[in-house]
């Protein structure tokens, strides 16, 4: 396990960092033209960059980005 030591401007920061790809993310998984092996890809960071959005932010904010079924 690791730690981070970080101050509120900074936790502030990732968040908003981590929310603009979770988006950027959410927009290229509905363009038909990107095939399904990138977007299966996709998907995978997607998951991975909601689980570190849940360490960093609370609950509230979270909640729009909670991944879909289909995602």
């Amino acid at each position: 396990m690791l730690g981070l030591l970080i101050n509120e401007m900074e936790q502030k920061e990732i968040e908003y960092l981590i929310k603009r790809e979770l988006e950027e993310l959410l927009l290229d998984l509905e363009d038909s033209r990107i095939d399904s092996v990138t977007k299966k890809s996709m998907r995978k960071r997607y998951q991975k960059l909601f689980q570190l959005l849940l360490r960093v932010a609370n609950r509230e904010e979270c909640l729009p980005y909670i991944p879909a079924r289909n995602i």
